[in-house]
């Protein structure tokens, strides 16, 4: 796509429900400024990869427990969790740029602070407030890309933000190789990459406060009624992911793997989400979703098991893990779409952001439970963990499939692609008319 082609068009689309106000004054302009906007993103994205891959090498050398190594890694998926409810409460208050730069400045700090309190308690405190930072600024950037898309411009921008969120993460973990994990030097440079993204973003948005929207939720209840698929199977991709992103980095260092090999087995699973996402979601617009589902977990399943039986510190595994990602990663937006499919209008966007806190409790016990059985069978059971999640949501759906008939393929409404770590407003951008009640809708003083 190229850069000079504007994403927003000239004349602002308005959807069913919304007042043309909220396009008049958008708060990101088009064209430049929104790629500057993406640019901004971008260096966040790359600072946060490079940080968690320098983490997961360092607890090794300073020799951590693998047990303690997936809690601190945990905590992180803890902050992002509490992060969106409380940040969307100070955008009202204080602004968009303003909490972009106070969370932007403490999560900077926070990368530095490793340096100085090298402990399992401290680095779990700082990857819990990492998180919470890390949220709030996708909530500031994801707001902001809502504000300036209209109806036809949403899906091409959820798209290249799919693009540069995988990218910019699997990036950040190949600069591993630039350094020594164990000198500082890494370090600073996430904290500069994350203090840096402030400025493009700062100079693309204007002082226009958009719309903060409070997301409804639905109750687990309602929402195992309405898809059941869609919950269980979204409780334990969030738990592979938490695995996978958590505790890659442990495994490869424990292993044996060298920097520039340590430096693909984590950065390839981002890759592989990026290529396979697309075909995975356009076979799944085609044929019945949760056969598409089944057929995805069962092939990540396998992939892991063949991860599990290959040499500790082989090559043959990086193009497996490209694969795993490419299955594992596009798993979690296959379900979204599934919940969607199931879900009526006025209740969709209450099942997304429910869809997003099971996801994020999922991430939460995923590497804590990972690393306790780890640290008592072994690194290898790393890629077992994962045939264990992805196993039982094939098995689910296999039963699903048998007790309750599908949705028909013409009411199926179209793939939603989504980041491995996002919030509800990511999936504002679908194309789906996610209606949302107008008094929930408010405009920060």
């Amino acid at each position: 796509m190229p850069v000079n082609d504007p994403l927003p068009d000239a004349a602002p689309d308005v959807e069913p429900g919304q007042s043309i106000e909220e396009h008049v004054h958008p708060t990101v302009r088009g064209g430049v400024a929104l790629w500057t906007l993406f640019l901004g993103f971008a260096m966040l994205m790359v600072g946060n990869g490079l940080n968690l891959a320098v983490l997961g090498v360092r607890m090794v050398d300073e020799d951590f427990d693998v047990q303690v190594s997936g809690v601190v890694m945990a905590c992180y998926f803890a902050g992002f969790l509490l992060g969106p409810v409380l940040v969307i409460r100070w955008l009202s208050g204080v602004g968009h740029i303003r909490v972009f730069a106070s969370l932007a400045s403490l999560a900077s700090c926070v990368v530095l602070v490793h340096l100085v309190w090298v402990n399992p308690f401290s680095w779990s405190v700082l990857r819990f407030v990492f998180g919470f930072c890390m949220a709030g600024l996708y909530v500031v950037v994801e707001s902001w890309l809502n504000d300036a898309s209209t109806v036809r411009t949403r899906g091409r921008t959820l798209a290249v933000y799919m693009i540069v969120s995988m990218g910019g993460l699997g990036l950040g973990q190949l600069l591993i190789v630039t350094s020594d994990p164990n000198e500082p030097v890494l370090f600073v440079v996430a904290s500069i990459l994350v203090s840096m993204s402030f400025v493009p973003i700062a100079l693309a948005a204007t002082t226009d406060a958009p719309p903060v929207r409070v997301s409804p939720t639905m109750r687990l209840r309602e929402f195992y009624r309405t898809a059941p698929t869609g919950l269980v199977g979204i409780l334990f991709v969030g738990a592979s992911h938490g695995i996978l992103l958590g505790l890659s980095a442990v495994y490869a260092t424990r292993a044996g793997f060298g920097p520039g090999p340590t430096a693909a087995f984590l950065a390839l699973p981002a890759v592989g989400a990026l290529m396979l996402q697309w075909p995975i979601g356009w076979v799944s617009d085609h044929l019945p979703r949760r056969s598409v589902i089944f057929v995805v977990a069962v092939m990540a399943a396998a992939t892991a098991a063949l991860l599990g039986v290959t040499p500790e510190g082989s090559p043959a595994a990086l193009p497996m893990m490209f694969l795993l990602g490419g299955l594992t990663f596009p798993l979690y937006s296959l379900l979204l779409s599934h919940t969607l499919d199931r879900s009526a209008p006025g209740a969709a966007m209450g099942a997304s952001g429910t869809s997003l806190r099971v996801n994020g409790v999922g991430a939460v016990l995923g590497p804590i439970i990972a690393g306790a059985i780890m640290a008592t069978l072994g690194e290898t059971s790393f890629f077992w963990c994962l045939v264990a999640t992805h196993g039982l949501i094939a098995l689910y759906v296999a039963s699903r499939l048998v007790a309750e008939d599908a949705v028909p393929l013409s009411v199926q409404g179209p793939f939603v692609p989504v980041p491995a770590r996002a919030t509800d407003f990511a999936i504002r951008l679908t194309s789906r008319p996610l209606k949302v009640s107008r008094s929930r809708l408010r405009r920060p003083r």
